[in-house]
């Protein structure tokens, strides 16, 4: 069996199941973070609570095989295969959040979910990210550090100040970006570790800044989807905004490499706007369900919020 033929028999079916396996644990997830009393942003007060669902540890164990199946799917395939098929999370979110509340899947959030899809597997695909950087390259990391950093505080800004959905993806948004850091950085410690064992991880920086920044990316993911009426809005942005931010620390801390030419540049552009217009048919699509789910029906009684 030839490289390809790997590649479509192990990798695609692999990062397939583990992309269900995020769809599965965000949708869980979704439902059960509503069932806690909600806390200040980034309050660990909710994990003590969660914690105490066994519905929601059965979630994290799935997150776990979500990612185990990532890295043999990456092992077997290369990045811009395997990527724009782990996007596929988001689609699966939004069924089987559907499937839980006994819902059709809303069309529009579903074509939003699409795009967001495609215009993210779009920009990988044209720009197909290159190399193995596991070590900073000496350039400076602080421009694109405070550019992050804002990022982060005018999402958490906007999620406080803003209502509804919008308020949403301001937090998935700041989700999104910690999470692309913290995928960043365990590139760099898993290379300390293979340069210079066991100890070596513990002399640099990175690994200490992983154990802050990833803590609070998935407590801010649980705070995200227990705001949001639903999950595609902003399981698409986190999705989104990951892999994007992720991309950005590669080439410039990594040393690693997109095409830049300018008929590539050109297409990436084309695909950021087709994921912007996603994320804002999305937040506009959950804005109007979340007011309709808030509307009592003609039996006085309110919907089921979970759509997808």
């Amino acid at each position: 069996m030839n490289t390809q033929s790997t590649e479509l028999v192990i990798a695609v079916p692999t990062a397939i199941v583990g992309a269900a396996s995020f769809g599965l644990a965000s949708a869980i997830q979704h439902r059960v973070t509503k069932q806690v009393p909600e806390v200040r942003t980034l309050s660990p007060r909710m994990l003590f609570a969660l914690v105490r669902k066994p519905i929601w540890v059965l979630s994290i164990l799935t997150v776990i095989i979500g990612l185990s199946l990532q890295v043999v799917a990456l092992a077997f395939g290369p990045l811009v295969l395997v990527q724009p098929l782990l996007v596929t999370s988001v689609l699966f979110g939004a069924a089987f959040a559907a499937w839980l509340g006994h819902r059709k899947m809303d069309l529009v959030l579903g074509l939003g979910a699409l795009a967001c899809m495609g215009g993210l597997s779009a920009f990988l695909v044209l720009g197909r990210p290159s190399g193995q950087g596991s070590e900073f390259t000496g350039a400076s990391i602080l421009p694109l550090a405070l550019a992050l950093g804002l990022l982060v505080v005018v999402s958490l800004v906007a999620a406080r100040l803003l209502p509804g959905e919008v308020g949403v993806i301001g937090l998935a948004v700041a989700t999104g970006v910690l999470y692309g850091v913290t995928a960043s950085l365990i590139k760099v410690v898993a290379g300390h570790f293979r340069s210079g064992g066991l100890a070596e991880p513990f002399q640099h920086w990175s690994l200490y800044a992983v154990c802050v920044i990833g803590p609070m990316g998935f407590l801010l993911s649980q705070q995200t989807l227990q705001r949001g009426k639903l999950i595609s809005p902003a399981l698409a942005v986190i999705t989104t905004v990951d892999p994007l931010v992720a991309a950005a620390i590669g080439v410039s801390w990594l040393g690693e490499r997109i095409e830049s030419t300018p008929s590539i540049l050109a297409g990436e552009l084309i695909a950021v706007v087709v994921i912007i217009g996603a994320i804002l048919v999305l937040t506009r699509r959950g804005e109007q369900l979340r007011r309709a789910a808030e509307q009592p029906d003609r039996d006085g009684d309110s919907w089921d919020t979970t759509w997808g």
